[in-house]
Order: C-alpha cells, then structure tokens, then sequence
C-alpha cells in the first residue's frame, strides 16, 4: 500500500549505488523484492535517459530493471512540457555565475540525465531521488567545474531527497 501520492523520478545513480554497494542482489534480495512491489503501484516514475544509462552496464542492475520494464513507469525525456524546463535548466547554469566552462560542458552533452532529470521533475512536479550531495557553498569568485544536481534543482523549487526517504514514504521495508 502507498502511504504517499508523491511521485519518485530516480537518478541512475539511486539505483546503480543500491546494487553495488547497499542491497546487493544475493545479500539483501528482500529489497529488491519490496522495491519491485512499489514500482508496480506506478509511484516510481524511470526517465528514458537513467535507463539507456543503466543498459550499458550489462550487469544484473539492467537484468532487473529488464524484468519490470512492464511495470516501471517510463517518462520519454523529449516530451513538450519538458523541453521548455530542460531550456530554462541549462539556462540557469550558463547564467547563474557559479559555473566555469568544464562544468558547464559536462552538463551540455546528449547523454548526460542530470539536466533533464531536473526538468522532468520541474515540469511533472515529481521528486527527485538522487544520492548525489550538494557541492555546498557555491561562489562567483569560486567557479565550480562540478554542477549537482541538488544545487540546480533548489533554484527550480524541485524536491531532492535519498533513496531512504522515498523507502519511508512508500513503506518499502526489508
């Protein structure tokens, strides 16, 4: 059962950190179980991009994602209430000031998920489940080379929690 009608959009590295280095599959396969069931109720939304990025891993993270894809709720990146997001996301990082060129670059390239991840949750009102931490205190003297997704998403009035949180307002246990 749901305990939440929040929407959870997932950050590759959510689900990449849980398999490698939290839940391993043969040690820990009541989580994977429990977080299957909650994907089923349509509350865990995957962007198009988080899973290309999760295929080209080959390993049992994509096997799994592979054997729900009927369940998981697929969200295409290139999608009209989106797009104008993913302009003003990219916008704001030219503009901002707290960004040199390197940073800037990383964020500008087709595969990378982090830029559209924020807009997909700005246009759809979702959360954004991400494992990825604040670069803290940003400067315009200081300019960081490394955009987070935590830092953009606040200027967006968008909501970054932990794969904990999202496990605690689905009442997913293990």
């Amino acid at each position: 059962m749901v305990i939440t009608s929040d929407k959870f959009l997932i950050d590759a590295n959510t689900l990449m950190t849980a398999a490698r280095l939290y839940y391993a599959y043969d040690l820990a396969p009541s989580f994977w179980e429990a977080f299957g069931e909650k994907i089923e109720e349509g509350n865990i939304i995957l962007l198009d991009m988080v899973k290309n990025e999760i295929d080209k891993g080959q390993d049992e993270l994509k096997a799994w994602v592979d054997e729900r894809q009927g369940d998981f709720k697929i969200c295409n990146h290139v999608d009209s209430e989106i797009i104008p997001q993913y302009v003003k996301v990219m916008q704001y990082i030219q503009e901002c000031g707290f960004y040199n060129e390197k940073g800037l670059n990383s964020w500008a390239k087709d595969d990378v998920a982090d830029p559209w991840l924020i807009a997909t949750a700005a246009a759809k009102d979702y959360c954004l489940i991400t494992f990825e931490q604040s670069a803290g205190s940003l400067s315009t003297k200081n300019k960081s080379g490394k955009v987070k997704i935590p830092d953009v998403a606040s200027h967006f009035g968008v909501k970054v929690y932990t794969l904990y949180y999202m496990m605690r307002q689905l009442g997913i246990k293990i």
